[in-house]
């Protein structure tokens, strides 16, 4: 994140969107008094207010299903637009809650550099994420509708592996036969954004250059590109592990060691590089001799596959960043 409190802004504005009513906070670089205006929400109003502040200006709005939308519209009419992290700003909060409050903490927050900013881009690339996020929808939908047919089975003492048709009542015929027409229908739906994401991958040199990493399939390359899409905002792939949530946080206090701490995380990059050292250590290649080596020094099983998805991830980091083929054995080099 960029020091607002180190950069040259004249204007530092927070802005509390709801569909009802618009809050606009606003501090100078001069001054410590806040100034705050509401607006219908409009974004031609509001690009209008913003176009009223001369000199330079930074805008932040805190992560919604509407700060995209948001991101896109009001880029040109500022200098920098910060999407900042909702979750943390909550713990510095205190007292009553209204729009005008909420936009002038924000303001505040700004103003002092204590925002946490969520990653936001310009680039189509951005376009895959909303693909991946649906596609994971109907992933977890497929589940939620099997584990229900499961259990309308399991009610009648059978296994749904084994048996095809249910030989209860007509409401458990009904309801069996229709889970099984959702299940089909989101099957196909499946198979159609998985030839989507076919069709990306050859229009998209890096995630054919993730394809190529031992483990890294199609679904798992496209995954990873979604979520990353730029590299660079991570300072060094140490930062990049714990955003996987693949290292965690030393906590110490007057000479003491309290464990380790879990920072928020992606749980999508995390499934997907644990899902490809599953995939690199069952198969034949340059990563599955990389974990018999491991076991070899005498590492145990769950040490040597941490590595393993360390080093993926790593390689995978690499790649996006300096857009560069993946290059087999490097372990060996160590």
């Amino acid at each position: 994140m960029e020091n607002t409190n180190n950069a040259i802004y004249k204007h530092y504005i927070a802005l509390d969107w709801s569909q009802e009513i618009v809050a606009v906070a606003s501090m100078r670089d001069s001054s410590a008094t806040i100034k705050v205006q509401t607006l219908l929400p409009d974004t031609r109003l509001l690009k209008q207010c913003l176009k009223s502040y001369p000199g330079k200006k930074i805008l932040t709005v805190e992560e919604t299903t509407t700060s995209h939308w948001l991101y896109v519209e009001l880029k040109d009419s500022v200098d920098k637009i910060l999407i900042c992290d909702p979750y943390r700003n909550g713990l510095l909060k205190d007292g009553p809650k209204t729009d005008k409050l909420d936009a002038s903490n924000l303001c505040k927050l700004l103003r002092s550099g204590m925002l946490k900013e969520v990653f936001h881009s310009m680039d189509k690339s951005y376009e895959i994420r909303k693909l991946v996020s649906a596609y994971e929808d109907f992933i977890k939908a497929s589940v939620r509708f099997k584990n229900q047919r499961s259990a309308l089975f399991r009610a009648e003492g059978k296994n749904h592996k084994k048996e095809k048709e249910i030989r209860g009542s007509k409401t458990s015929c009904f309801v069996n036969e229709k889970q099984l027409e959702i299940i089909k229908h989101i099957e196909d739906i499946r198979r159609e954004f998985e030839t989507k994401y076919k069709d990306i991958s050859k229009e998209n040199v890096t995630i054919r250059r993730l394809m190529n990493i031992s483990g890294i399939g199609l679904k798992t390359a496209v995954t990873i590109y979604s979520v990353v899409i730029d590299a660079n905002r991570f300072k060094n792939k140490y930062k990049f592990w714990a955003y996987c949530r693949l290292v965690k946080h030393q906590k110490d206090s007057g000479n003491r060691n309290y464990g380790r701490k879990v920072i928020r995380h992606s749980k999508l990059l995390k499934r997907s590089y644990k899902v490809a050292t599953l995939a690199a250590i069952s198969g034949n290649n340059d990563i599955r001799e990389y974990y018999e080596y491991l076991l070899q020094t005498g590492c145990g099983f769950e040490e040597a596959r941490n590595q393993i998805t360390r080093y993926i991830a790593k390689v995978s980091y690499a790649v996006i960043k300096n857009q560069t083929e993946y290059q087999p054995y490097q372990w060996r080099k160590k």
